[in-house]
């Protein structure tokens, strides 16, 4: 499976020459097929850990947050950014939810 470089991922979608702090060892290890916990702070940027990730394979990243007003924000983020992104999350129309996973 062809792997992109994380940080040429980095500088094309978000125009960033370098990550954060442990950013790029955490994106890293999830390339390589390891089980990752990542703690870090509100601002940390954990988003990034993920979806670079996502973007240096092929494939669908399914995330999981309990935050709807935090899913609509990363996924108008992504759209901004030419990234294909969406949410299904409760009180959603079942013919929207339908559109979604097609």
């Amino acid at each position: 499976m062809e792997i992109r470089e994380p940080r040429e991922v980095l500088r094309e979608h978000w125009g960033y020459p370098e990550f954060r702090p442990l950013q790029e060892d955490i994106i890293r290890s999830v390339l390589a097929g390891h089980d990752t916990l990542a703690l870090m702070p509100t601002g940390g940027g954990k988003s990034i850990c993920f979806q670079v990730p996502a973007l240096c394979q092929k494939g669908i990243c399914l995330v999981v947050s309990p935050l709807i007003a935090l899913m609509k924000d990363q996924v108008h983020q992504l759209q901004q950014r030419h990234i294909p992104a969406a949410a299904i999350f409760s009180g959603m129309d079942y013919r929207d939810i339908d559109r979604v996973l097609d």
